[in-house]
């Protein structure tokens, strides 16, 4: 077992790509993350980062909002259209608005600067983990919500016959409501649920994915607040 490495992860085989124009900053993560048994990519402006992200698709991206050629959310943006990879943001940006804005564009998690290499560490293994709990649970048959049809081996939906492009949150948020029909869920609960205990987020987090889910998935009126406790998904 590698140093640092925890029992029972099996992180040699996870890459992860830094996006990030501080060499400094990028050799860090790069020696840490390595340590911890990870395969790491380093790209220093936004599009190179994006033409990895095709050629060696990872299974995590830790992107630095400011970047010399593209803004680290406008590549969060074109990451999460084209494909279905957990993205961490680091930034020295930390007001809540900012980290709205981030969530709000494909980002799962959003770590401020200066950040401790350990907690980098850790909220990466939580990502993973809960990102690989969510495609390793297959069914024999699709799962058919009204127009929508959920291919769990693939972490895919679709709707009628048209490939729904959700981000892994997205994806684990429409999962949960899916499944549980008429159950009311609380944004706390959502908040604990889909992005764990430790996160420092707030639950305008969970409106802003709601909204999102919404509009890709098609469920006005079927994804519908309860107001003043949270949301429930009432099949038509």
């Amino acid at each position: 077992m590698r140093a640092g490495a925890h029992k029972g992860d099996t992180m040699e085989d996870k890459k992860i790509l830094v996006i990030e124009d501080e060499k400094p900053i990028a050799d860090i993560l790069k020696y840490g993350f390595e340590k911890e048994g990870f395969q790491v990519q380093c790209a220093y402006t936004g599009s190179e980062g994006f033409v990895m992200a095709g050629k060696n698709p990872p299974n995590l991206v830790l992107l630095d909002w400011m970047l010399p050629d593209i803004n680290g959310v406008d590549v969060c943006r074109m990451l999460a259209e084209q494909y279905r990879i957990p993205i961490i943001m680091l930034t020295a940006r930390g007001s809540v608005e900012d980290k709205l804005y981030g969530l709000e564009s494909g980002a799962d998690d959003y770590i401020t600067k200066p950040f401790d290499l350990r907690e980098v560490v850790a909220r990466v293994r939580t990502i993973l983990r809960r990102f690989d709990k969510a495609r390793g649970l297959p069914e024999d048959t699709p799962l058919v919500c009204g127009h929508l049809t959920v291919a769990e081996q693939e972490h895919s939906v679709y709707k009628h016959d048209e490939l729904l492009n959700l981000t892994p949150k997205e994806y684990e948020l429409l999962i949960c409501f899916l499944k549980h029909p008429r159950q009311v869920f609380t944004r706390t609960a959502l908040l604990d649920r889909i992005w764990g205990y430790d996160f420092l987020g707030d639950t305008r987090t969970v409106d802003i994915h709601v909204q999102r889910i919404r509009k890709k998935a098609g469920l006005e009126g079927m994804l519908v607040t309860v107001f003043g406790v949270g949301y429930k998904y009432v099949p038509q």
